[in-house]
């Protein structure tokens, strides 16, 4: 079975990145989340998500946005 490339809502966005929910939607709402949205729910393409991770990772930014908007 493939995996679906578009994740829908704040739930499913958060397990595939191993975080909460309610982190996810901190994230979305300071636009830190590449998303989009489909009427009222969150979407977020993974890969796109996967690449923003490696993004983050290669600038370092990855422990600053942890402390600043997740605890």
């Amino acid at each position: 079975m493939t995996e679906l490339e578009i994740i829908v809502g704040h739930k499913s966005i958060a397990k595939v990145l191993g975080l909460t929910p309610r982190q996810v939607r901190r994230m979305v709402d300071n636009n830190l989340l590449p998303t989009f949205r489909i009427g009222r729910n969150v979407c977020a393409r993974r890969s796109t998500l996967l690449q923003s991770i490696i993004e983050w990772e290669r600038a370092g930014k990855a422990d600053a946005t942890r402390r600043l908007f997740l605890g």
